[in-house]
Order: structure tokens, then sequence, then C-alpha cells
């Protein structure tokens, strides 16, 4: 969805065949990549501009990371910080009239929660090897309590394999909200609150991009953790 006829050259981009949302996802990238190219060649030793934001978000979400995780945290920094900027990047644009958000189509969304969940087991199996069975099973582990332990293993792979789609749904449906009341709100006073209208969609914006990568953690966290 847009408010704007799309800018040239992404009309071209979509009128070829391409998704809006596949278009709108390899602009979000294409802003990540130049800043960060930009970054790189004009480092310093204190930083400035450009390089003092990045450096900000990358020590919050490395912050984040070893809060939840311990030494586990950095190893993980890439891949948070990667789903954070690339979130938060595609949320934006949406605020831009004739851009969109890549995040408010399902598919994006989707595409972004399934390597958080392969990610999760892969990371708890390379971690505790077939012992990560144990994160399944319960705090109980005896014959005696055999069928606790299946009813617990069935509970976790629900729980577990419902996480892709709750991840996915939320930022969508989060995303989709926003743009259709921002969109309302546009119509019946597009003179009176233009700005409290950009600084509400800021702030979902970047809410929505924190609360994505906030579950990434945790769920990285329960799966290299030691089952208790």
């Amino acid at each position: 969805m847009h408010e704007a006829p799309i800018i040239f050259p992404i009309n071209l981009i979509i009128a070829a065949g391409i998704p809006p949302f596949v278009a709108f996802s390899w602009v979000a990238t294409a802003i990540i990549l130049a800043v960060a190219l930009m970054v790189r060649s004009s480092l310093k030793l204190v930083p400035a501009g450009a390089q003092n934001v990045v450096e900000v978000v990358t020590e919050f979400i490395l912050n984040l990371a070893e809060t939840s995780m311990g030494h586990h945290g950095r190893q993980f920094l890439p891949l948070l910080a990667t789903l954070f900027l690339y979130i938060l990047v595609c949320n934006f644009l949406g605020l831009i009239p004739g851009f969109e958000a890549a995040t408010g189509n399902i598919n994006t969304t989707l595409s972004l929660a399934l390597p958080v969940f392969f990610a999760t087991h892969y990371y708890g199996l390379k971690a505790h090897k077939l012992g990560y069975i144990k994160h399944f099973v319960g705090p109980v582990r005896s014959i005696v309590a055999l069928p606790l332990m299946i009813l617990m293993f069935i509970i976790e792979m629900i729980g577990h394999l419902a996480r892709p789609i709750t991840l996915s749904v939320r930022l969508f449906g989060n995303m989709m909200a926003k743009h259709i009341l921002l969109g309302v709100l546009a119509m019946l006073a597009p003179w009176i609150i233009p700005t409290l209208i950009l600084a509400l969609g800021t702030l979902v914006s970047l809410i929505q991009a924190f609360v994505f990568v906030l579950l990434t953690t945790l769920y990285l966290a329960g799966a290299v953790e030691e089952a208790h």
C-alpha cells in the first residue's frame, strides 16, 4: 500500500513485474550497504556523524545480547544487528510518501522469522549436541515421569513451531495496522496532525524492530543455555 505514486526508478522495477514489497526490501538493503560502506571508508578514533549512530546501535544490540546470553552474546551480534537495522529501515521507508514498508507484507516478515527459527535450533544443537532434547522434556526426567515428559515434549514442540508464526504475524500486523491508522488520520486531518502522525509512525517502527530482535535474543538465549 502507498499514498502517492511510487517514485522513479522504483516504479520501473515494479513495472517489470517485481512485487512492491520486494522492490522496497532491495531499497532498504541498498541503504544499509551504502551507509556501511560510507562509515567503513571514514572510520575515526572519535566517532562522529553516521559512524556515531552506527556505533550506538551496535553497542545497544551487543548489550542486549550479552545481558541475555552472557559470553554467548557477542557471536550473535551480526545476526541481531542485521535484523534490527533491516527491519528498522524497512519500517521507516513506509513513512515516506510514495514508499512502502516491506515489513507490511507477510512474505517479508516470514522470511525474517524462519531464519531465526532455524538458527535457534542450530545453535541449540551446536551447544548441547543430543543433550538439547532436555530443553523439551521438562525438569523431571525418570521412567516414572515418562508420560509427563512426553506431554511436555508435545507442548514444547507446539510452542517452538508457533514462534515463526507469531514473530512474522506480530510484525506484519503491527506495520499494516500502523499504515492503515496513519492513512485514516491523514485523511481526517491532513493539515493538523501530520507531524504527530509521523512521530507516532516513527515510534511504532522503532518499537516493532526492537521487539522482533528482543524476542529473537530470548529464543537464542533459551537454546544455548543449560537446561534445568
